[in-house]
């Protein structure tokens, strides 16, 4: 019997162990089969069933999944660091979130992570100077995922953002590599200033449910901000702050916040 397309192109472990399991996932619940082959087996490549994910959670009448697909395409060829930011990030969701235990959900069940792969797109586009095209990206994103990240934002990969609900990134944040938020975080203004306006957050980042980091401030890398912050001024590397206004209350725990996960204030000043 003839292997599985996937089996036979050039190794790539991520898109083959998401193909793997695709099939078993079929076998198991028959009824996600047409879900699960057009979004995963019906694609030679981890791309192109990202393109077709993403194009197909923002079509709309006003804008076909056909149309959508094609800008995808185009984006994952002339920057394939899109593609290789999108592993690290599915990646990062597989290691972080302990509800993630297979490879294939990010990529079909996670808003969150489909949110950060469309703004990748949209921020794709504003740099190629198609501004009108990303904010019609940032307008459906907000809109499907409930995710609202500007797309002249930087951010970098390894980008973990669980539950994903109520999240806005302002146009002038910068966000660090391996850094992982939960719902409802801001990194927003202060006023109506329409210069460097929004946070800079270093690698490594953890920042709770709920924070809001506002202005044109630093957080240090491998910091944590606690769930419900709201954080005004600069946060030294490898801190833990909580409250309103946010304060230092001790050191981060450990050497990568971002990765464990571990959100309980244990030390205490």
């Amino acid at each position: 019997m003839a292997q599985p397309q996937h089996h036979l192109t050039e190794v790539d472990p991520v898109w083959n162990r998401i193909c793997d399991e695709a099939e078993a996932a079929i076998a198991k619940e028959p009824l996600m089969g047409g879900l699960i082959h057009a979004g995963v087996l019906h694609h030679k490549s981890f791309e192109g069933a990202l393109a077709y994910r993403i194009s197909m959670k923002l079509s709309s009448p006003e804008m076909s999944e056909q149309i959508l697909r094609e800008i995808a395409d185009q984006a994952y060829v002339d920057a394939p660091e899109l593609v290789s930011a999108a592993r690290a990030d599915l990646v990062a969701t597989y290691d972080r979130d302990p509800a993630c235990h297979r490879f294939m959900k990010p990529l079909l069940f996670f808003k969150g992570f489909q949110a950060v792969q469309a703004y990748r797109l949209g921020h794709w586009l504003y740099r190629n100077n198609r501004q009108d095209l990303a904010y019609f990206i940032q307008m459906r994103t907000s809109e499907m995922f409930g995710v609202d990240i500007h797309p002249a934002a930087k951010i970098g990969q390894g980008i973990m953002i669980d539950h994903a609900h109520s999240i806005v990134v302002g146009e002038t944040a910068v966000v660090g590599d391996n850094v992982s938020m939960l719902h409802s975080v801001t990194l927003g203004g202060t006023g109506k200033e329409d210069d460097d306006r929004h946070p800079k957050i270093g690698d490594g980042v953890l920042i709770g449910a709920g924070a809001k980091v506002l202005g044109n401030i630093k957080v240090g890398h491998c910091s944590r901000i606690a769930a419900g912050s709201v954080v005004l001024e600069e946060v030294p590397p490898m801190k833990t702050v909580a409250g309103v206004p946010a304060k230092i209350v001790g050191e981060a725990g450990c050497s990568q916040p971002s990765i464990t996960m571990d959100q309980i204030l244990k030390t205490m000043i």
